[in-house]
Parts: C-alpha cells; structure tokens; sequence
C-alpha cells in the first residue's frame, strides 16, 4: 500500500514530520517497508537558457549558455529540438545522479566542445515517457531554485507492507484515522455530501446471485468531457506506481486509494439494456480491459448486459464498455461482493488488480453509496456533466458486530495493566462503540472492520495504539528443580524415537502429510473429512492415515535411482479425524531389499538375506522400549491390518484392549496398488498409545534388590494344535508363578507325522529364580505341574512324551 505524504495530509492535520510518522506507523501494526523521499530529485534545478548556437561538428546539436540562478553561465551540447534562447527548464549539473538513463553526469566532451551538465526531459527525470525534447516550464519559473520543490514533485512516498487482517487500511483515509488514534494528529472530516440528481437511472440492475453480491448502486452521469485528469492527481497517481489512463477512470483509481472503495465506470453508450449481476456461464469469455481475453466458469460473479459479460465482479471490468476520449455519458457502479468469492476467481484467472486486492480483503459495506457520491462529485468538477438519481439494489443497511470485551483480557494476553478509561477511549478513536461502563463491555464493531471478531482482536486493538514497545522485558522463569521438565512427554518420546531408530542404521524422512486418495484408501482412510478443500496437487488431495504410504514410495524413489536396500523411519502426526483429539503421533519404518540391522547387500563373508517380518518386529520393539512402554508385558497376537500380509505380520498390545502398533511384511495387493516393488517391510507404532509413567515420590533410584539364590532353567515341550499361538502358550507358563517365574522364551517348534494330524511341538525355557529359600525337588516338581496345568487348559497343549 503506497501513499505520499500530501495525500495522507489531505486527511489528517499534523506537525509530525516524515520520520516521526514512519517510525508511528510501524510501532501500530502498519510496518512500513520503504520510503522514497526524493533526495534523488533534489539536486535538479530550474534554469534558463540564455543563448543557443549551433554546434560547429554537429547538425542537430546545439551549444547553451545556460544560467542556473548563481550568475555564473554553464555551457551544455544538447541535442533536444526545442533547445532555443530563453526557454526554462530543469538543469542537472555534473555530478547528478540522473535517474531516468541510469547515469551520474561529468565533464566531458561531446564533438569536441565541452558540456558541463544537461537539460533533463520528463523521462530522465521519471516523470513520463516523454523524451522527445526537454521540459519546457513557463517563463515566470524561479530560476536557481529546485526544480522538484517548485513543481511538487518532492512528496515523500511512503510503502506500508500491510497484513491480510487490515482491509481498512488499504484507504489513506483508514491510515490516517489509525494516525489520529495513536495520537499524531487529528483526523478530517471524512463525511461525504450527497451530489443531487435528476431523473431514475435507466439502466435497471437485477441481482440473481445475491450470495454473491449483496448489494449494487449505480449512476448515470451524462454530458461528461473526457480527457486528461488534472496535473496534480497525475502526479499522486504516478507516484504510487499507477499510469494516468484518462479523468474518469483516474477518478476511480483515486477513490480507490483515497477511500478503499474500489469503483467501475461504464461507457453508457456502449451498454445495451439492463445490467444482470449472475454468475457465469461455463465456457463464457471476456475481453477484460488489459487485453488479455478470459474463459469463466459458472463459479464467477460477472456484470452482464444483453451482448454479455461486459465485467469481472470486484476484478476487471471489460474492454468492449470501457470509458475513452469520445465519452459523453458514464454509468458509476459501486457494489459489494463476496470475498472468498472474489479471490478464488482472481486466482484461477491469474489476475492481480487494486479492485481484487481490496474486495478479497473485504471493504466497507456502508461507504458502498458514498464512494458513488464521491466519484459523482469528482466527475461534475473534472469532466462536467449533470447528474441522475442514484440506483440501489440489494443494500439495505449494515448490523454491526458486538464483542464482549472483558477488561481483565488486556492484562492476561499481553502482561501490561492499561487503564479501562484509556482503553475504551482507544477503541472509541478508532471507530468501535463501547457501551456502557460495566464489565465486560459490549463493543460495537465499525462496518471497515470485518477482521475483528473477538476479545482478543480488541485486545490487540489496544495494545497497538497503547504501545507495545510499553511491555517491559522479562527474563525466562527458573524451573523448581535443576532437572525440572522442560519438554512434554510427547517431545520426550518423540526425540527417543528416533534417535533409536537412527542407532538401528534407520535413515529419517521427511514426507508429505497429503497422499493421494488411493492411497489413503488403501491404509484406512480416505474420509470425506480428511479430504483437502484446495490441494496443491492432484496426488496430494487427502490427509495420511498413516506414515506408510510415504515411506514406501520414498523407498521405491532410491530403488528407482539404484539404490534398492535401504531403512527409512519417519516420527509425524497421522490423521483418523478433522478434530484435535483425532490426531496422533506415529513412529513408522520400513525396510526395503537386504537392509537388515546387522548390513546389507553382498559381502565374501555371506550374503545378506532380504527383510522380513521380524526385522519389522525388533525395530518396533525397540522404538517402543524407547519410548517407555513395558517390553516385558507387551502381546503380540494375528489380526494386523489389510495391508500387510495375513500370515507374516502382528499386532502388539498392551494388554487386551491398548493397541501399541503394527508391523510385518506389506500385501502383494498392497506393494501391487502402489506400484512398488521388491522385499518391504514395516511397523507403525503409537507413540502417544504408550501409558504415562506413574509418577514416583523421589527422584532417588530404587534399592537393588538381588536375589542370594542361583537361577535355574527347565525346558518344556508341549504338543498343540497347529493354531495356537507361540505367544499362548509362554502367557500361561509366565502365570504358572508369577513370583518365581522370570522368564519364557520358545528355543524349538516341530512339526511332523509322529506328532499327529494338525499338530505341532513347541519347546520353552523357563527361567525360575528363587526368593525366599532354596527350591526342592518337591517344589520344582508341583512348580512343574502348575505349569503344565495352565498350558493345558489355556491352550490345550500336553507335555510331549
């Protein structure tokens, strides 16, 4: 948002100078990013040219004696063909930066006669394109004195970087009433009168997408005389970087500015019947006023008339019923458009105006009518003209929003005590109604500032214009202990995580959180819920239900690149749900190829063997040792999901019902749908599944408590149906004695004919440590039975004879 410093005077009296009001802009929320002073501009002067002779080695230059108002003449070879005696212009003597050829000037010698300095034309001063001779300015022009300061071309340019959140201060008129609040100066009257007129307009306007526009007006302004607009709005409007077209539709540009209210202007000789505000017609073009022709969709807004679109709504208006020199009577439209609407289509077509800028943002709904009376008034004095009734449709009056502001908030959210008559009073400079004296307090929001919804944005409001400079530094809080908890848990366990992963020769990754929906589809989601409104990309249009998918293809990207074993882990959140509590924190990895912990590939010593499913198993134990989860109480059972291999994959539990995670080897149908291939396998586990630690009463380590017994071993080997799990069967010999047995592990499984039809030898170790005494025969003997009791009937196992 560009402004020059006359123009913010126009609406706010003050002394404050330049610096002082940068240096406010910035501390209340309007940073400013540049300021043109025009010091480069200041060394150009007015002089006279005293005598004009032909160069002797040159036919179209000549030799000047100019006077540069110190009574000492300079010459200077210009080649200009209105150089001639007496004509006064602007003089840059050597050493001037000349801006418009990019050039500083010298001393030198141009066909052998020396020039001290040149006569500058509009263009090498930036003025306009205009180079075709020097400037010629009246003969009454000071001579000697600056040349910027006496044709008003040193106004300061100031450049705000404004926040998305700020429409009301894409209007000069919105930055200074932010100036008078924050106490620079006090704000002008901004009330605009209404302009009379004659006569019901008689181009009616129907609204048939009134969720699109809420509201139209229009004007008709007839006997105008179109043509130039006068110097000095030129001048502004140069200076903020736009082109002087011609005075109607330079008075639209100003009002844009000026007052934030964007405006259109139609040429009415060019309109044919009523004005339709529709959407569009899929496949329906226009030729917009750069030129360029757009293809719309039926998601557009548009200004129609019986030969068509003749506007974008809130973008670009169309080339076919645009204002030139030949016209004489001039529709003014002013209307309000919806603006998630207004930036969609602007970004689909690719255009970028100070219209759409402005609409996207949202503009004031009540100076809709008055930018009409404004632009009505401007085109009367500039062009001429006599004026119709203004046509309203669709608008009928603005209900402010009322936020309870609760006074507490302003010391809770920012830590500084602002007094309540000081914040209130704030609120009120700025436009807001509070009413009444209690608390909390209603305040009522104005009609420019749609960005405000809560306490915390009055909040905010306050603060700005208080100071927030005013907020004393304060050093970090010390924790009550020296190892006091810095990091959450989930941090704690996610930092563990991978850096288990790593020490396992795991390389991290990073994926994206959007897959395509095939693929979500295929690992559990794909719900309409986790569907993205506006995806970056075809392939990316879902939310991950899980961090496989990602990994995968990461895997299959270095196959595809000839790097074929490799071990990629990834801790990130996955979604089951579009709210909070449906998030989760996931540790995943696969393993591709012959990427085991213990190396990969070929080697003299004996090849690699490719993964499988309990090289995805020992990497999930491990991330889940590290994250905290008891190991030794942890189940692994059948029942993974779809997308691995029925036979070749588990699930593991934390008792019945608290699922940890997953892992095994992927389905040929699933490796088949994502067009991947090669030995993969993988594990997910929850990191956030994990059950906190109970809390201890001291940080002190617990006694070692060793037994003075020696541990003995006894091996076991039941016979059981082919279908019983390995991990059945070691549960119920643990629960035999949970004080005296330590330890199951499976060291042997038989299967053959002796053992009969569906059946299978599974052999245990079981680890039995003595407590309180040394165990006889008698005890091992009735330990041994009550192990064989409780895999019998927990499993149906006998001991093998």
């Amino acid at each position: 948002m560009k402004l020059t410093l006359s123009w913010l005077k126009d609406h706010l009296e003050t002394d404050a100078t330049l610096d002082q009001i940068v240096e406010r802009l910035t501390s209340i929320g309007l940073e400013v990013e540049h300021v043109d002073d025009k010091a480069g501009l200041k060394p150009f002067v007015i002089a006279k040219v005293l005598t004009a002779v032909q160069h002797p080695d040159a036919d179209r230059l000549r030799v000047l004696s100019v006077d540069t108002g110190d009574g000492k003449p300079v010459q200077v070879v210009c080649g200009a063909p209105n150089a001639r005696a007496g004509l006064v212009g602007a003089f840059a003597a050597p050493g001037t930066y000349v801006p418009g050829i990019d050039v500083t000037l010298s001393v030198g010698k141009i066909r052998g006669v020396e020039s001290h300095g040149m006569m500058c034309s509009e263009r090498e001063l930036e003025l306009s394109d205009e180079h075709n001779g020097i400037i010629d300015l009246p003969e009454d022009a000071p001579v000697g004195t600056s040349f910027a300061t006496w044709a008003k071309l040193d106004d300061p340019v100031i450049d705000i970087n404004l926040t998305p959140n700020r429409p009301d201060a894409t209007s000069i008129y919105g930055i200074a009433r932010d100036l008078a609040a924050a106490g620079l100066g006090k704000l002008k009257d901004g009330a605009v009168a209404p302009v009379s007129g004659q006569g019901a307009c008689p181009v009616k306007v129907s609204i048939e997408a009134p969720e699109l526009c809420p509201g139209f007006a229009l004007r008709l302004v007839k006997g105008v005389k179109n043509g130039p607009s006068p110097k000095w709005m030129q001048q502004r409007l140069i200076a903020i970087g736009l082109r002087p077209i011609n005075a109607l539709v330079d008075i639209t540009n100003y009002v844009t500015f000026d007052r934030g209210r964007p405006l259109h202007v139609f040429d009415a000789s060019k309109v044919r019947g009523n004005l339709v505000v529709r959407r569009a017609k899929d496949g329906e073009k226009v030729l917009a006023l750069d030129g360029r022709e757009y293809e719309l969709t039926p998601e557009m807004c548009v200004i129609a008339d019986d030969n068509g679109v003749e506007s974008i709504a809130g973008i670009m208006g169309g080339e076919h019923s645009g204002c030139d020199e030949n016209t004489t009577d001039v529709l003014i439209e002013s209307a309000l458009w919806e603006p998630l609407n207004v930036a969609r289509t602007g970004r689909e077509l690719g255009i970028i105006t100070d219209a759409r800028y402005r609409f996207e943002r949202g503009v004031d709904p009540e100076f809709m009518i008055p930018g009409v009376e404004l632009a009505t008034k401007m085109v009367l004095e500039l062009c001429g003209g006599h004026a119709g009734e203004t046509q309203v449709v669709g608008y009928t009056c603005h209900t402010p929003k009322i936020v309870s502001f609760p006074h507490a908030e302003v010391k809770r959210l920012t830590g500084i005590e602002v007094p309540k008559t000081e914040s209130l009073a704030i609120l009120n400079r700025l436009g807001f109604e509070p009413k009444g004296d209690g608390d909390p307090v209603d305040v009522a929001v104005p009609s420019w500032r749609p960005d405000v919804d809560g306490k915390a944005d009055l909040v905010e409001e306050v603060m700005r214009i208080h100071g927030v400079d005013r907020i004393a530094p304060q050093p970090l809080g010390a924790h009550d202990a020296v190892n006091g908890k810095i990091l959450t848990t989930l941090q704690i366990r996610t930092r563990a995580a991978k850096r288990a992963l790593a020490a396992r020769g795991m390389m991290e990754a990073v994926t994206w959180s959007f897959i395509p929906a095939k693929h979500a589809e295929l690992f559990g989601g794909g719900q309409r819920e986790l569907k993205l409104a506006n995806p970056i990309a075809a392939d990316m249009s879902d939310m991950r239900p899980s961090l496989l998918p990602g990994l995968i293809a990461a895997a299959q990207r270095n196959a595809d690149r000839g790097i074929s074993d490799v071990a990629l882990f990834e801790v990130s959140g996955t979604y089951e749900g579009d709210a909070p509590d449906k998030q989760r924190r996931v540790a995943a990895g696969v393993r591709r190829g012959t990427a085991k912990l213990e190396g990969s590939g070929r080697d003299w010593a004996g090849n690699a063997g490719t993964v499988g499913v309990f090289d995805a198993k020992a990497d999930a134990i491990a991330a889940l040792e590290a994250v905290g989860a008891p190991v030794d109480r942890l189940q692994v059972e059948t029942g993974a999901p779809g997308w691995y291999h029925p036979g070749r994959s588990g699930v593991i539990k934390l008792g019945p019902k608290v699922v940890l995670g997953h892992f095994g080897e992927f389905h040929p149908k699933t490796l088949e749908a994502l067009d991947v291939s090669g030995p993969l396998a993988g594990f997910e586990i929850f990191v956030d599944a994990v059950p906190e630690p109970k809390a201890k009463p001291t940080r002190t380590k617990p006694k070692l408590d060793l037994s003075a017994f020696q541990r003995v071993t006894r091996d076991f080997a039941f016979v059981v149906d082919k279908t019983v799990e390995a991990g059945a069967l070691t549960k119920a010999a643990l629960a035999a004695d949970r004080k005296l047995v330590t330890g199951v592990s499976v060291f042997d499984i038989f299967e053959g004919p002796s053992l009969g039809e569906g059946k299978k030898s599974i052999a245990i170790e079981v680890s039995i440590q003595p407590v309180e005494k040394t165990l006889t025969d008698q005890d091992f003997e009735a330990l041994a039975g009550r192990i064989v009791e409780n895999v019998r009937n927990q499993t149906g196992g006998v001991l093998r004879g």
